[in-house]
């Protein structure tokens, strides 16, 4: 998929550039959580480590982030969300994301964390299952 696209790689039914297009070009900042999940996918989907690093807190951010050509990203499916609203500090976002590496299938199942940290929605950690 590439950054014109008109659908949004996060599955939301929007087109990219009114939906995860303006937070990846940094006109725009998440305003929830789950907005935060679903422009973070996106990157991975588009190989933006640049997007990734920058909404990932510093404490926790790997010195590498794995992007790899050969990983085709299939589909995000968000499964709940626990607080990280507009007016949270805090929240939780459940999803599954589903990928391909040669033929192979995979899923990813995570429920992340995710903080304000100076006003804006960061990635803290996430566990997976």
């Amino acid at each position: 998929m590439v950054k014109d696209a008109p659908d949004c790689p996060c599955g939301s039914g929007r087109g990219f550039s009114e939906c995860c297009g303006g937070l990846l070009s940094g006109e725009q900042v998440a305003v929830t959580a789950e907005q935060l999940m679903r422009s973070r996918y996106s990157a991975f989907v588009l190989m933006d480590e640049a997007y990734l690093r920058k909404t990932w807190h510093p404490d926790t951010c790997p010195d590498r982030i794995e992007l790899d050509d050969d990983t085709r990203w299939l589909g995000l499916k968000i499964k709940s969300t626990q607080t990280g609203g507009e007016s949270d500090d805090e929240g939780l976002v459940e999803f599954v994301a589903r990928y391909k590496i040669a033929s192979r299938g995979h899923r990813l199942h995570e429920v992340s964390r995710f903080i304000r940290r100076d006003g804006l929605w960061v990635y803290l950690d996430g566990t997976h299952s």
